[in-house]
């Protein structure tokens, strides 16, 4: 099958319209006309992902988060960078990247129903769109919703690191605080806690929290959980190998191994 075959196929669940307007997202390096007979998935094209995809002898690469994310004055070996999108063309892996479409029209409603969110909400509106079976309705970035039963910040907390399969997390508020809405933004999510508080929410799970974004969150009543940002996000890659393979005959689909990018010690 022709790469541009498989974005069209991408692309009718994970439509680039989706994405935000500051994105870039698509094909970003290599041929559409390659003819892909293995696909390698991954949450960011690292050194090491390359490495494993070349030596899976992938012929396309997709990622959640883009490599190119500014312009590039030069493609060179000086800028790593540069670097990694010269491996790609020269081992001739079409390289692709859905990025803000996915947190649309996939990671929000896969995040919520991991936390076995019921009568989930978008959090953040972005977009309408429109199907068969909905009609007319928002899409958008994360997800908040009622519990049905109302549970402690502690037992959020361990419920988060179960369903995400995470050893530890970063907590803003009183661990014995009671919840009985929950938000949720996969990703970096400072930018969305004055929605989560106007949403209702008593406890925001997301990642790349700094210092004052959580002590203030806490003073207005919104206790923080920050699960990181791959912590949330590399449920990605489980989700779009099953996806390819459910969908794609006779191409082999396999993704990288859950790799957090740093170490607690």
């Amino acid at each position: 099958m022709l790469c541009k075959e498989i974005i069209n196929l991408i692309e009718k669940k994970y439509a680039k319209s989706f994405a935000m307007s500051w994105d870039n997202v698509g094909l970003l390096a290599g041929r559409s006309d390659k003819e892909v007979r293995k696909i390698f998935v991954a949450l960011d094209a690292t050194d090491d992902v390359l490495d494993a995809a070349i030596e899976a002898g992938a012929d396309m690469l997709i990622t959640h988060h883009p490599l190119i994310m500014s312009g590039l004055m030069r493609v060179t070996d000086d800028y790593f960078i540069g670097n990694r999108l010269m491996k790609l063309i020269r081992n001739d892996i079409s390289y692709y990247a859905m990025h803000t479409n996915y947190d649309v029209r996939g990671m929000a409603d896969l995040s919520g129903e991991m936390l076995q969110m019921k009568n989930a909400e978008v959090l953040e509106v972005t977009c309408e769109s429109e199907d068969d079976i909905r009609g007319r309705h928002t899409e958008g970035i994360g997800r908040v919703a009622d519990l049905e039963k109302r549970i402690t910040l502690r037992q959020c907390c361990e419920l988060v690191k179960k369903v995400f399969s995470l050893e530890n997390v970063k907590v803003f508020g009183n661990l014995e605080a009671q919840i009985g809405r929950i938000a949720i933004c996969p990703g970096s999510g400072k930018s969305v806690i004055k929605t989560a508080l106007k949403k209702g929410a008593d406890v925001l799970i997301t990642g790349d929290i700094g210092h004052h974004d959580g002590i203030d969150a806490v003073a207005q009543n919104l206790a923080i959980i920050d699960a990181g940002h791959y912590g949330v996000e590399h449920i990605f890659v489980k989700d779009m190998v099953e996806y390819l393979k459910e969908n794609l005959c006779g191409i082999e689909v396999s993704g990288e191994e859950i790799r957090h990018p740093f170490t607690v010690i």
